[in-house]
């Protein structure tokens, strides 16, 4: 195969005219040309951290998305099905990543379960670490949440970063709001990369110690605009990631989105293709192509470079995409679960008065975490209920993997004004989460998603909806573009009911996220991130 365009020599930072030449997949000549087709060739792109999972479809068909928008590999953590079915689902998702012509790195998830204080289907402990670490496909020790353990040594802890550096692998890292001694002790742990930096302070700080920062815009967290402008001068330490993108957003675009943002604010155009296409690849060492004589052929075609738009896409010299539309076939994808808790009753919703005020938690659009308010109780016939005049509405959390009482408190900004929406995408335990106006809607959603063991659901008046999630209770085996229709009509229906939130299934995945500060929601009830201990719902 011979192609031709302008070339865009990232390490070498020039452009110019040339040819591409490929032979069985790889780059056998690259060659000077003076007339060439008008387009620009240049390395793939590389989503540094994501968490496949969260776009709702295997692998298989997160790459036929992803191609289109000219991703040809990820670094992907597969710590959301490890919470469900353990080395099993790490597995799982490497195989079934195989099928297609996409180049999946996987992780060795560290925290499985992510804390002692809900319930996870599955454990991976040191030896189910050391199991995946062995594997060629497994490239790094996944997001070290429990930082800190490693602050304070855990021997399980050190047990885990131990194995990842006598296999040669790298850390990655997952560390909110640690600066200063705290943050330098945590890297000096071995501990290579952050992605949950939300201030520009925080992640200069993590610069200076040596660690490579992520700049991440996803469907729930969004840190670009308080990043971005450190990548004029810390470029050769950046990359970008999604970590978590629904499938509607995933069908809109993906890192390709991130690049054209960047360009637009002025940064020069090498210094975000070595961000968007090099660094994981030096980082991470993957055999991914840079567009050079000798590499894989995983390169794109784009229109120009203020657009940016992806014409073609290469993964090992096979044309994977082009003009928007996938080439990549959908395969059949099998099913595998975990997923064993009863039906439940409205009155198991239900939560006695036992105090005057209440602790509520305040989601924030756009992050992961959230704030702890104090509000007046407001109680009918002895228990406590929602109070959507005020925006104060119920959320439980339901233990998926055993027959269990829920779990209940109260939560801010989701906006309902009638019904309720529901999840088994709760991170990380992926138990079932719902939040709603009256506890009739919260059963009925939650039991939704009970007899699809997994899905998303709506419930409002005599309207309902729920998009099946059934393999591990939180991806779709069908097509991803059909995943992606239904995805957006649920979100539509939650945005009927009363949502003001960009994304309120995204965002409700997250409130039991107990290593994320400051208050969320476990199976066991409510949790205080900032201190790591249970609270009450009610105030002394």
């Amino acid at each position: 195969m011979h192609i031709s365009g302008h070339i865009i020599d990232i390490e070498n930072q020039r452009i110019y005219k040339g040819e591409v030449v490929v032979e069985d997949g790889t780059i056998t000549a690259i060659h000077e040309k003076d007339t060439v087709d008008d387009q620009y060739l240049l390395p793939g792109f590389i989503d540094a951290h994501v968490h496949v999972e969260s776009s709702m479809v295997v692998p298989a068909e997160f790459a036929r998305m992803a191609v289109v928008h000219g991703t040809v590999a990820t670094i992907s953590d597969p710590h959301e099905i490890g919470n469900v079915l353990g080395v099993d689902g790490v597995n799982y998702m490497i195989d079934n990543g195989k099928q297609v012509p996409f180049k999946f790195y996987f992780g060795a998830p560290s925290c499985v379960p992510a804390t002692p204080f809900e319930t996870a289907g599955a454990e991976i402990d040191v030896a189910g670490v050391e199991e995946l670490l062995k594997k060629d496909e497994v490239r790094y020790l996944a997001e070290m949440m429990n930082w800190p353990g490693v602050l304070n040594n855990d021997p399980v802890v050190k047990a885990k970063i131990a194995l990842a550096q006598k296999y040669g692998k790298v850390v990655d890292g997952h560390a909110p709001g640690l600066k200063g001694e705290q943050a330098k002790q945590y890297i000096a742990a071995g501990i290579s990369t952050d992605h949950e930096c939300f201030t520009a302070e925080e992640a200069l700080d993590k610069l200076k110690y040596g660690m490579k920062i992520l700049i991440r815009e996803g469907s729930a967290a969004k840190n670009f605009e308080a990043l971005i402008d450190l990548m004029n001068d810390h470029w050769e330490q950046m990359m970008f990631c999604s970590d978590d993108k629904h499938p509607d957003n995933l069908e809109e675009g993906h890192i390709n989105l991130l690049v054209k943002r960047a360009l637009a604010k002025g940064i020069d155009l090498f210094k975000v293709l070595k961000a968007a296409c090099i660094n994981p690849v030096d980082h991470y060492g993957m055999q991914v192509g840079k567009l050079r004589v000798g590499d894989p052929a995983d390169f794109i075609a784009v229109n120009n470079t203020n657009d940016f738009k992806v014409l073609k896409t290469f993964v090992n010299g096979e044309l994977v995409a082009e003009n928007g539309t996938t080439k990549i076939p959908s395969v059949e994808n099998r099913i595998v679960n975990n997923f064993k808790t009863k039906l439940k009753k409205t009155s198991d919703f239900g939560i006695e008065a036992n105090g005057k005020e209440i602790r509520v938690i305040e989601a924030m659009d756009g992050q992961l975490i959230t704030n702890e308010l104090s509000y007046d109780l407001k109680a009918e016939n002895g228990y406590a209920v929602s109070d959507p005049a005020r925006d104060i509405l119920k959320i439980t959390v339901v233990n998926r993997y055993e027959n269990a009482a829920p779990a209940i408190a109260f939560i801010k900004n989701f906006g309902l004004t009638k019904g309720a929406i529901a999840s088994s995408v709760g991170h990380d335990s992926h138990n079932i989460i719902a939040v709603g106006v009256d506890d009739d809607s919260i059963a009925i959603a939650v039991n939704m998603i009970i007899e699809a063991k997994g899905g998303v659901s709506a419930v409002g008046g005599d309207k309902s909806m729920i998009v099946k999630l059934p393999v591990a209770g939180i991806m779709s085996p069908e097509d991803g573009y059909e995943v992606a229709k239904q995805y957006k009509a649920i979100d539509k229906m939650a945005k009927e009911l009363g949502s003001k939130l960009n994304s309120p299934f995204m965002t409700l995945s997250f409130m039991a996220l107990l290593v994320i500060p400051s208050l969320k929601l476990s199976d066991k009830g409510l949790f205080e991130g900032t201190r790591f201990e249970f609270t009450s719902v009610f105030k002394e």
